[in-house]
C-alpha cells in the first residue's frame, strides 16, 4: 500500500504539483508504526486529480476530497484547503483552496496535523505535532474550543487517542472538552458508535472508561453508564464496590482483543441492577429479573447507537444468558448441551469469568464449564438428529405440534446418551408414545 501511495504522489510530483503523506499515516510513521492507510495532500485541484489518474470517486469533491483507486487500495487525495465557519458541528459552509499550512491550521490535533514529504524523506510540521508526539500529547490545534465547536464529534476523537496512543490531553483541550462535553449529542449516533467501538475495542479501553466518565461524555452519550455510580451491591459477593466499579474492573480483566459484541455485553451486563435493586426485610439487597429487564435495556441502547443487528442480537443474548452460569452444574446434560452449543457461548464463559474475577473470584462454574467443553470436544455438541420428521409420519403420525415435542424429547435422550442410532430411537418413540409402524 505503501509503495502505491507513493507512486501517487510522484505522479502529481510529475504533473507539476505538491504532494504529501497527511494526517494519521505521517503521526504512525513517527511513531514506527505501520499506517493502516496513507491520506495524501496537494495543491492540484479537484478536476486535476481526476484528470490524472484513470479511476476517481469525487466522495467530497465540495471539500476538495477525491477517492483514487490504484493496485486494488484507495486512497484519499485532497486539495490544501481553508475552512469558513461550521454551521452544524461537523461541516463548514464553505472551502477556500489554500497552502499546505492553512491546511494544517484546520485540522484537529497536532499529531494528525503534519505532512511528509515521500521524496525528501522529510516531516513537515507548522503544529507542533513533532513535539507533541514526543512528549505523548493530544493537543488540539489553535482554539481547542473553536475546534470542539467546527466539530463536535472532535471530544471522542480526543478521548480515542489518548486511549489508543496511550497519551494525555493537553490541559487546555482537555478544559475545552469538559466545557462543551453537553454537546456532543448534537453529532450522529453512528459517529458516536464508531468512536465508541474504536475505545472499547482498545485493550486501553480502561482508560478510555475513565476519560469518557471524568469528561462528562460517558453521562451524556450513556446515562445508563452513569446510573450505576452509587448502586451498591451484596458485600460477600461485590468486595470490589457499586456496580460502576464491578463494570469498570471487568474492562480491565477481558483480554486485549476483544469482539464488539463482548466488550458491550461487559459494558451493559448489569445495566438493570440500578431499576431492579430492592432491600429486604434482613438488609440484603437483591436484584431480581436484571438480567431479563438488562437484555431490553441492551437492545434499546444498541438501537439507539444504530448497532448492526448481528451485533445487538449477539449482545443481548449475552446480556440475558449472563445469569445462567451460576446454574450450570445442576443441569441435566442435554440442557447444559444445548446451553453451550449456542453460537455466542465461547464469548458468554469469557463474559463469565470476567464477571467472577471481578466481584468474588469463584471460578468453579468456569472451570467446570472448561472440564465440559474438553469432555464434548470430540463429537459435534448437538450431534445429527436421529429421528427425523419423516420417520415420525411412517409411525402414523400427522405433522402438527406434537412432532416438535416428540424430536426434542428423542434428541434429549440422544444428549445424554440414552440413544445411539436411529433404530433404538424408533423403537424408543414407538413404546414411549405407543406407537406402531404405517399405522
Amino acid at each position: 500500500m505503501e509503495k502505491t501511495a507513493r507512486e501517487i504522489a510522484t505522479r502529481l510530483r510529475e504533473s507539476g504539483h505538491i504532494a504529501y503523506f497527511a494526517g494519521g499515516c505521517v503521526r504512525d510513521i513517527m511513531r514506527r508504526q505501520a499506517p493502516k492507510d496513507f491520506d495524501i495532500a496537494t495543491d492540484a485541484k479537484p478536476e486535476v486529480v481526476q484528470k490524472l489518474f484513470s479511476r476517481t470517486y469525487a466522495v467530497g469533491a465540495h471539500f476538495g476530497v477525491i477517492l483514487v483507486v490504484e493496485n486494488g487500495f484507495q486512497f484519499e487525495v485532497a486539495t490544501f484547503r481553508s475552512d469558513e465557519a461550521y454551521i452544524d458541528g461537523r461541516h463548514p459552509s464553505a472551502v477556500h483552496f489554500s497552502s499546505p499550512e492553512e491546511d494544517a491550521k484546520r485540522r484537529d490535533f497536532t499529531i494528525n496535523g503534519m505532512f511528509y514529504d515521500p521524496v525528501a524523506e522529510e516531516v513537515i510540521d507548522f503544529v507542533g505535532g513533532h513535539a507533541d508526539i514526543a512528549a505523548k500529547l493530544v493537543r488540539a490545534i489553535g482554539d481547542p474550543a473553536q475546534r470542539f465547536a467546527e466539530d463536535r464529534l472532535r471530544m471522542l476523537r480526543a478521548v480515542r487517542f489518548a486511549t489508543v496512543l496511550d497519551y494525555q490531553i493537553d490541559k487546555h483541550t482537555w478544559d475545552a472538552l469538559l466545557a462543551n462535553a453537553a454537546s456532543i449529542n448534537e453529532i450522529s449516533a453512528e459517529r458516536i458508535r464508531e468512536e465508541l467501538v474504536r475505545i472499547f475495542l482498545s485493550p486501553n479501553r480502561t482508560r478510555g472508561w475513565d476519560l469518557l466518565d471524568l469528561s462528562g461524555l460517558m453521562r451524556i452519550i450513556l446515562p445508563e453508564l452513569e446510573a450505576m455510580k452509587g448502586c451498591e451491591q451484596p458485600e460477600q459477593f461485590h468486595p470490589e464496590g457499586d456496580v460502576f466499579e464491578h463494570t469498570r474492573l471487568m474492562l480491565q480483566l477481558l483480554p486485549a482483543k476483544v469482539s464488539v459484541p463482548l466488550v458491550f455485553a461487559v459494558l451493559l451486563h448489569d445495566v438493570a441492577k440500578p431499576s431492579t435493586a430492592t432491600v429486604d426485610e434482613t438488609g440484603r439487597i437483591r436484584f431480581s429479573g436484571h438480567d431479563r429487564l438488562g437484555a431490553e435495556m441492551t437492545e434499546e441502547i444498541m438501537r439507539r447507537l444504530r448497532f448492526s443487528g448481528a451485533e445487538i442480537d449477539a449482545t443481548v443474548e449475552m446480556v440475558r444468558q449472563h445469569m445462567v452460569f451460576k446454574d450450570v452444574p445442576k443441569m441435566r446434560e442435554a440442557k447444559l448441551k444445548r446451553f453451550m452449543a449456542r453460537p455466542t457461548f465461547d464469548e458468554e464463559i469469557e463474559l463469565h469469568r470476567v464477571d467472577c474475577e471481578g466481584s468474588h473470584r469463584m471460578l468453579d462454574n468456569y472451570e467446570f464449564l472448561l472440564r465440559k467443553r474438553e469432555e464434548f470436544a470430540n463429537e459435534p455438541i448437538i450431534p445429527p438428529p436421529l429421528v427425523r420428521g419423516d420417520d415420525l409420519i411412517a409411525l402414523g403420525l400427522k405433522p402438527g405440534p406434537k412432532f416438535g415435542e416428540i424430536l426434542e424429547a428423542v434428541e434429549t435422550q440422544q444428549l445424554e446418551g440414552h440413544l445411539r442410532t436411529r433404530e433404538e430411537a424408533i423403537e424408543w418413540v414407538k413404546q414411549e408414545y405407543a406407537l406402531e409402524e404405517g399405522r
